[in-house]
C-alpha cells in the first residue's frame, strides 16, 4: 500500500508540471505560427454594453480580442480546446459558419484552458483560418459561470451577451438555426 501510494505520489507531481504558467501564459513575446487571421482591430468602438465581460486576450494570429468593446455586428464566440472531442467535432462547423457569414456575423474562437503551442498546432491540423484568441486559464468560462467545453457564447453588434450554447452542435443547420435564433441573421 505504501508503494502505491508513493508512486501516486510522484505521477501527481510529475504532472504538476504539465500545462505551467509559461505554457497557459500570455502570448507577449511568443513568436506562433499560424494560419489563423488576426483578430479585428477594435480601435475606434464603442464601449460594450454594461453587463458584457471585461476581458481582453491575445490572438494567436494577431492583435487582441477586447471583449469590453462593442464588437459592432453580431458575433459567435466558440470556446474551445484541442483535448476536448465534441470542440474538435464542431470546429469545422465554425470554419464553414466563417467562411460563409462574410460580413454579416463575425466568428471568432476562444482558445481556453490550453496551452498555446497545442491550441495552434491543431489549429494548423485543423485547417481553422477564423480568428481565435487565447485564454489560456479559462478566464472566460469562469466569468460566464460555464464548466467544461465546449461553449459557444452569442453576443449582439454592442457585445450584449445574447445567449449562450452549452455543448457541442452537431450540424451546420443547428449552428445556423442557432445564429438566427439569437442574432437575428439568417444566412
Amino acid at each position: 500500500m505504501t508503494h502505491f501510494i508513493v508512486v501516486a505520489a510522484a505521477a501527481l507531481l510529475s504532472l504538476a508540471g504539465c500545462g505551467s504558467e509559461g505554457d497557459r501564459g500570455a502570448l507577449a513575446g511568443t513568436a506562433v505560427e499560424t494560419n489563423l487571421s488576426p483578430c479585428p482591430d477594435q480601435s475606434g468602438a464603442e464601449p460594450a454594453v454594461e453587463g458584457a465581460p471585461k476581458l481582453s486576450f491575445d490572438c494567436l494570429g494577431g492583435g487582441r480580442l477586447d471583449l469590453a468593446q462593442a464588437p459592432g455586428v453580431p458575433t459567435v464566440l466558440n470556446l474551445w480546446a484541442s483535448w476536448c472531442p465534441p470542440c474538435r467535432a464542431e470546429l469545422p462547423l465554425f470554419q464553414q459558419l466563417s467562411d460563409t457569414a462574410a460580413e454579416q456575423v463575425r466568428v471568432l474562437g476562444v482558445v481556453s484552458h490550453e496551452g498555446v503551442e497545442q491550441g495552434t498546432s491543431f489549429a494548423a491540423d485543423a485547417g481553422l483560418t477564423f480568428p481565435s484568441a487565447f485564454d489560456g486559464d479559462g478566464e472566460l468560462a469562469a466569468e460566464l459561470g460555464l464548466r467544461g467545453l465546449p461553449h459557444s457564447v452569442f453576443l449582439s453588434a454592442d457585445g450584449t451577451v445574447v445567449h449562450v450554447e452549452q455543448g457541442e452542435i452537431s450540424s451546420y443547420d443547428e449552428l445556423r438555426g442557432l445564429v438566427a435564433e439569437h442574432l437575428d441573421v439568417r444566412l
